[in-house]
């Protein structure tokens, strides 16, 4: 790979923990104590599992009302995507946007970007690996904006509640969402993106 030698060639490894570099036969980090691996225990397998979980409970998560307000005796509940056309029509396009953002296109990119590189790495694929590490980590950068659902809802309860215009109450639909972000997140966490090298490592030897 451009001359630069791999890492089993210098024998060393990474810590998982500390990003200490430690001696490839080593079964603890010398900084940190933890346990070294070459690569992260049934990463794929754990990496399924979580999306898999996070892809069920996004099913609830849609369907399910997050909110519930009262407004002068008016009692309504609201979806994630009845919520994000009811901001809208009330001309807050802003919060419209930002909601449909976190709540409902990151979550389809990051079980879109997680299963192809399960997939692709499965299937020992040498396609566009840069591109593919690249992705990997912009799924972690955007990991966390998922929750602005979440704090939108708590925030805007509180400020409701606060001035006594009406009453918002959170609703079931919420906590699945909670637990979408949250498996996809370990998901995120247990995939070992060094896995998407390991096929051009095998080509070399």
């Amino acid at each position: 790979m451009n001359g630069i030698p791999f890492a089993y060639e210098r024998k060393v490894t990474l810590c998982h923990i500390c990003s200490y570099i430690c001696a490839q036969d080593a079964h603890e980090c010398p900084r940190c104590d933890a346990a070294v691996h070459r690569r992260k225990p049934n990463s794929l397998t754990r990496t399924w599992a979580f999306l898999i979980a996070g892809l069920i409970f996004y099913i609830p998560a849609n369907l399910l009302p997050v909110m519930f307000t009262t407004l002068l005796g008016s009692a309504s509940e609201n979806t994630i995507m009845s919520g994000v056309i009811e901001f809208a029509e009330s001309g807050s396009w802003d919060i419209a946007i930002l909601i449909f953002i976190a709540s409902v296109l990151v979550p389809c990119i990051k079980f879109l970007v997680l299963t192809m590189l399960l997939v692709t790495c499965q299937r020992r694929s040498r396609w566009a690996m840069r591109e593919r590490s690249r992705l990997y980590r912009f799924i972690e950068l955007i990991g966390y904006w998922s929750m602005l659902d979440v704090l939108v809802v708590a925030l805007v309860a509180a400020l409701v509640q606060f001035r006594g215009l009406s009453t918002i109450e959170p609703r079931l639909g919420i906590l699945f969402f909670g637990l979408v972000v949250v498996m996809t997140m370990l998901a995120a966490m247990s995939f070992d993106p060094r896995l998407i090298w390991d096929a051009e490592v095998e080509d070399v030897r």
